[in-house]
This record gives C-alpha cells, structure tokens and sequence, in this order.
C-alpha cells in the first residue's frame, strides 16, 4: 500500500490504517523523543501524544514535506512543550545580548578524532538547555537555522548564537574529557 494511500485512509478514521502508520514511524519517533528527555516513559508518552495530534490535525497536512518530517516536527513540538511543563523553560534568548556570528564560523568547528559519536551525544546532554535544544535540532536532526527559529520561537540570529555558542561550550568539554581532566 502506497504512503498516499495510508494516509487517505487515515484521514477516513480507518483503524488499521493508522495503526499500519503508526507501527512505521513509531520507533524512529521515540528516538527523536528520546534525545530530548532522558527518561523512557516520558518519551513514550510524548510519542503518543504526537500520534494522537498528528491523527486528529491530518487534514491538515498537505504533503508539502514527507509525512515522518511533518510528524517529527510534532514530536519536537511535544518534547519542548513537556519540558516547559516540568519547569525545564527556554530561556528567553531575546534578553541576551546577542552577536551575530559570521558564517564562516560554522564550517571552522573540530573535534580530536578520538571523540566518538557517543561521546558527543552525551556531552551534548551536559549542556545547559538553551544550548542543547539548538545542536540538537541543527547537528542532529538536520534543521535549519530558519526552522530552528520557528520551532523554538526564538530569532534566527538567536539560533545561530546559541549554536556558535554551543559548539564552543561542547569542544570546551570534550576536550576536558579527551584530557581526562573530567569525567
């Protein structure tokens, strides 16, 4: 059955069709959860709210981008607004002084090739939210920094700050750990 298909038939309420879809981007949705909230239940949780929103609010997805991107925007979505709910708040990033990077900047960042891809993840997990949402959005999940913008309510500029600023706060670390001054 063609992707067109199912999602036809979801919009008519058809059961095993929302299940057939379901059953398809379930795991991968957990996962783009899960690198939002450390614990198992809560990502579950978010993933079937996302389910069930993106069930209800079908009609309104036009097919202008993939079905798991539209579904993953809301998965996204649900993560920041759970964190919001346990008191984890964005912090306002418009009160910040901020500075525009250059461009150039971005292209420059490197890590010591004994850095693992683990290593990275869980680095990223020790940084301060404001930091942590904006990598993983752009390093991880491959959002732009317009996107970003959107999906954080925050400026364009503030994305690429809070990215320039993160990245640096990361090398810092990692290379506190690659000199086993930290752990």
């Amino acid at each position: 059955m063609f992707q067109v298909d199912i999602i036809e038939q979801c919009k008519q309420n058809n059961r095993k069709a929302q299940l057939q879809l379901y059953n398809q981007y379930c795991d991968g949705m957990y996962i783009v959860a899960k690198r939002f909230l450390k614990d198992a239940h809560d990502a579950e949780d978010v993933v079937q709210e996302a389910f069930i929103k993106a069930f209800t609010k079908l009609h309104q997805y036009k097919a202008e981008v993939t079905f798991g991107s539209w579904l993953k925007r809301i998965v996204i979505n649900k993560s920041i607004d759970f964190l919001k709910s346990k008191k984890q708040h964005l912090v306002d990033l418009e009160e910040v002084h901020l500075k525009v990077i250059d461009a150039d900047d971005e292209d420059k960042w490197l890590v010591d090739d004994a850095i693992t891809i683990q290593d990275v993840k869980k680095t990223i997990e020790d940084l301060p939210d404001k930091y942590q949402y904006v990598l993983i959005l752009y390093l991880i999940e491959g959002y732009d920094h317009q996107e970003i913008a959107e999906i954080l309510n925050i400026s364009e500029i503030a994305s690429r700050t809070q990215l320039s600023r993160g990245k640096i706060k990361l090398q810092e670390l990692l290379t506190l750990k690659k000199d086993g001054t930290r752990y």
